[in-house]
């Protein structure tokens, strides 16, 4: 298959800390990818009260793991929705295929094994049922996914997993944001953008008691999916849940619910001389890894018999003082 590059964003704080982790598990985990790693960088400006940039260490360390680092302006989201990084980074890509990950994410496998099929975009599954939530007498799952599927033009009919229960939330197209493909940056990012804003400003009557944060990523996703000819991933692209990649989330919830692998992986990327001085800063790197506190954490917990909802699992870390991010 043809090269493609890979876009995380990152700015200041913890998020700085996973993009290492990031550069340094795909160069251990995948040596043979050949496109590049761009470490997005929202820039300081009106929608960021606070300097978001990472620090200049971190850039350093960041470069010398072959990433490069890619400024954007934030002009529609910004410290309100930081979320809306990954929607706006798009624009500042050069318009080759793209795989986005979350930069909560650690690589265990070969990405350039994985045979994408980057003109028919997809998304990660690895979701909850977060959004809508349905009001006793309001707007069903039908309504309300329907009412945006109109307002943009796309094929809601062809979106559903008829497969799946009526006023189901899983029958209808909802994604994790943690991770999409396309073709084109510019041609995805554009799309998702505009739909992103036209939800948040003026939303369909059908989402008036909706929340919109945080989910507004993933709310918009799908129907740019769709909208390009996209759909569910099928077992090709398994490894991106599975073998190739971990979307840990927290490290605290990497030791308790993820493979003996990623654990591998993170422990011994954490070990290279070269990034402990700066990964020691992040207070739940120091104390999971370096302080073997995941260890315990790990142990809390049966993988093969997880609770079915993560938040008894935070909940349980936390009472065991376990819960960092």
């Amino acid at each position: 298959m043809t090269g493609f590059n890979i876009l995380a964003v990152a700015q200041s704080g913890r998020l700085e800390h996973e993009a290492i982790l990031l550069a340094a598990s795909l160069r251990h985990s995948d040596p043979g990818f050949t496109g590049t790693l761009y470490i997005a960088e929202p820039q300081q400006g009106p929608k960021w009260p606070q300097d978001p940039r990472i620090a200049p260490k971190t850039r350093a360390l960041l470069e010398s793991l072959g990433a490069t680092i890619l400024p954007f302006d934030s002009v529609a989201f910004g410290a309100s929705y930081p979320h809306g990084n990954k929607i706006e980074a798009l624009a500042a890509l050069p318009d080759d295929p793209f795989l986005f990950l979350d930069t909560d994410t650690l690589i265990t496998g070969p990405l350039s094994a994985i045979p994408f099929d980057f003109a028919h975009p997809s998304a990660s599954m690895k979701r909850e049922g977060t959004w809508p939530k349905i009001e006793l007498y309001g707007p069903t799952y039908a309504q309300t996914w329907k009412s945006l599927y109109d307002r943009f033009g796309v094929d809601y009919a062809a979106s559903l997993d008829l497969t799946q229960p009526s006023e189901y939330w899983q029958r209808h197209l909802y994604f994790n944001a943690g991770w999409f493909f396309h073709q084109s940056p510019r041609a995805f990012g554009n799309r998702y953008l505009a739909y992103a804003k036209s939800i948040r400003d003026n939303p369909p009557e059908e989402l008036v008691c909706q929340e919109l944060y945080p989910w507004l990523d993933q709310i918009a996703l799908p129907l740019v999916i769709q909208s390009f000819g996209g759909s569910r991933p099928g077992p090709d692209l398994a490894p991106l849940d599975g073998t190739a990649t971990c979307h840990y989330r927290s490290l605290s919830l990497l030791y308790a619910r993820e493979s003996d692998r990623a654990v591998a992986v993170l422990e011994e990327v954490a070990r290279d001389k070269a990034l402990r001085p700066t990964l020691r800063d992040w207070e739940a790197m120091k104390t999971l890894v370096y302080q073997n506190k995941g260890r315990k954490a790990r142990a809390l917990f049966d993988r093969d018999n997880l609770p079915p909802r993560e938040q008894v699992i935070r909940n349980t870390l936390k009472r065991e003082n376990l819960w960092l991010r």
